[in-house]
């Protein structure tokens, strides 16, 4: 039997333990041996992680094992103010090369070893990382022994003494600038060019705007609203968990100077056009991770009308947050048996409705890389591109090539498997239903309310009813709902679960789970963090299909929802009431969020 070198036996660890599968390992493997890995020297562990987004802890648990690097758990250990310190006077002694590197390395000078005085213990997520012997001759040590921590402990500590600074905004704390009052003039008078750049030098916007994007990356928010007020004030907002909070009010400066340095810095926008909707987008590398923002500009009235002020909404791309593994969507109940069902069929559309912002473009991404395949062709339709879909060819829409157009094309180029970013008129959504009908597996989103409704929404586009019947496999509603923080949730007295009673809960229920309140901490805000999906799935099952080719003049929504009740779908109420029982959210997330069942 042919010797296995010691790379070999961390990936064939990894999949005996069911951490990784075969073909992940064959990939994964191929990748090592690139030409382009051998410059950049990853090992496969990192390429695990980085590339095929294994679960970091396990593979590097692993990894440890196999290399005899002993584990510190930070949880039996007592970091006390004493630690702290400790661990903070070797951090900053660090040249700022170092420090980073020692960040980026996820590591950090812990204590000296109980036996060996003179020995530091260093603990690591990665131990294998090539730069921890640089940084770790920078502490000036005599010795030194590398110990395996699990990252999701490491970070807690590294937040505590070495926090990640925001360069931008500490370098606008260092020159405090205040701008007097620009004098205003009368009427709907052209902005003075000159004064405008005046302002923005004076006022080092450049760094207020840039930190603002590194904060926003940092704390997790999904859109920064900029909005101007009057009075030359703009707020700069956060979107945390769905909720708007402001972040920054910047005073005594000119709106339109604080648009111009987001309009300077924004690609594809004219900083000059006022009065017309923009979109662009920006790219930043931050923190080491290459980044994309959508940049929505549009023109807005106030009661100063000498002024013309502009609203500008950023999204934040992060790859990071791309969810490739559709188990931890967290698919309740028949909703996931009836996913899974849809998108293993050869063809058919598989529909995603709601809201903007309800998480519809993740949970398609998601389905996506199940199918994706070298063996098949997989184009997408989507304006804006969000997120570079790894094995899909990403078609660009642009002044030659508008959606509709791009559409009409995919015919003409051989797919197996379309996502369409949005059915947003009849053109498109009869282009979709038709591929899905001649054996393609189709993807595409809807703006409804529910499920059922977005069978009535196709039928007024003037889709035929025999070919929504038999085209669609599957129509999925999704919602998201703040999630309970696990520091400070707190079960609700029993003085309240009348309230739950009332909801629709049952008194077995009621003995059988715990149901929490929402309380607040300085961990979360508000007492909730972070969001989960709930859904409600709507598998076209044979009786579904006969209600919609016998419509007639109209969509019964009641009878689609009446026979899906009893095909066993889950109402969006039903999934959050289910997320009450996990414990996860809260009655009033919940009334919030969906509405009551007819």
């Amino acid at each position: 039997m042919p010797e296995i070198d010691i790379t070999d036996k961390i990936g064939y660890t990894l999949l005996k333990k069911g951490i990784i599968d075969f073909e992940t390992l064959e990939k994964s493997l191929k990748m090592k041996d690139s030409e382009e890995n051998k410059k950049n020297r990853r090992n496969l562990g990192q390429i695990l992680v980085s590339e095929f987004g294994a679960d970091h802890d396990a593979v590097f648990r692993e990894v440890a094992n196999l290399y005899a690097f002993r584990e510190i758990y930070l949880n039996d250990e007592k970091i006390e103010e004493a630690r702290i310190a400790f661990i903070k006077k070797f951090v900053d002694a660090l040249p700022d090369q170092q420090r980073e590197m020692m960040i980026q390395a996820k590591m950090l000078p812990f204590k000296y070893d109980e036996r060996q005085t003179d020995k530091l213990i260093i603990i690591a997520a990665d131990p294998t990382d090539k730069n921890l012997p640089v940084v770790a001759r920078s502490f000036n040590v005599k010795k030194y022994e590398i110990c395996y921590v699990r990252l999701k402990d490491l970070q807690g500590l590294m937040e505590k003494v070495a926090p990640a600074q925001n360069e931008f905004l500490k370098l606008l704390n260092e020159n405090e600038i205040t701008v007097d009052e620009g004098e205003g003039g009368g009427g709907d008078a052209e902005v003075d060019e000159e004064a405008l750049q005046a302002e923005i030098t004076k006022s080092a916007l450049v760094n207020l705007f840039e930190g603002c994007l590194v904060e926003a990356v940092r704390r997790g928010v999904s859109d920064v609203h900029i909005v101007p007020d009057v009075g030359n004030r703009t707020n700069f907002m956060f979107r945390v968990d769905g909720n708007l909070q402001v972040w920054h009010c910047q005073e005594n400066t000119m709106p339109e100077a604080v648009m111009a340095v987001i309009k300077d810095r924004t690609k594809n926008v004219d900083r000059f056009e006022r009065e017309m909707s923009q979109d662009g987008f920006i790219q930043r590398v931050i923190d080491g991770h290459q980044l994309r923002f959508r940049v929505s500009i549009m023109p807005i009235v106030t009661t100063e009308f000498k002024h013309k002020f502009e609203s500008v909404v950023i999204r934040v791309l992060d790859d990071r947050k791309v969810i490739t593994d559709l188990n931890k969507l967290g698919l309740q109940g028949p909703a996931r048996d009836f996913f899974y069902k849809a998108i293993s069929k050869p063809q058919g559309i598989v529909i995603l409705t709601g809201p903007t912002g309800s998480g519809k473009s993740t949970t398609l991404i998601a389905a996506l890389y199940q199918v994706i395949d070298p063996t098949v062709n997989v184009l997408t339709v989507e304006e804006p591109v969000e997120y570079i879909i790894k094995g899909a060819r990403q078609l660009k829409i642009g002044p030659k090539m508008g959606f509709e157009q791009a559409i009409r094309g995919i015919l003409r180029h051989d797919p197996d498997i379309v996502l369409v970013g949005e059915m947003r008129d009849k053109v498109t959504a009869e282009t979709a239903i038709k591929l899905a009908n001649t054996g393609h597996l189709v993807f595409s989103t809807l703006h409804t309310n529910d499920a059922p409704s977005a069978v009535a929404r196709l039928y007024k586009m003037e889709i035929e009813p025999f070919l929504i019947a038999y085209a669609i496999n599957i129509i999925v509603a999704q919602r998201l709902i703040r999630t309970l923080c696990k520091v400070c949730k707190r079960p609700i007295p029993d003085s309240e679960k009348d309230g739950l009673l009332r909801f629709g809960f049952s008194e077995e229920e009621l003995a059988q789970h715990t149901f929490y309140e929402a309380v607040g901490c300085d961990k979360c805000n508000g007492g909730y963090k972070g969001r989960a999906a709930i859904h409600e799935a709507l598998y076209f099952t044979k009786a579904i299909k006969d209600i919609v080719l016998n419509a007639g003049d109209k969509v019964d929504e009641n009878a689609i929802r009446e026979q899906a009740a009893r095909d066993g779908m889950w109402t969006l109420r039903r999934s959050g009431m289910e997320r009450m029982k996990e414990g996860l959210t809260t009655l009033e997330e919940v009334v919030a969020t969906t509405v009551e069942e007819e």
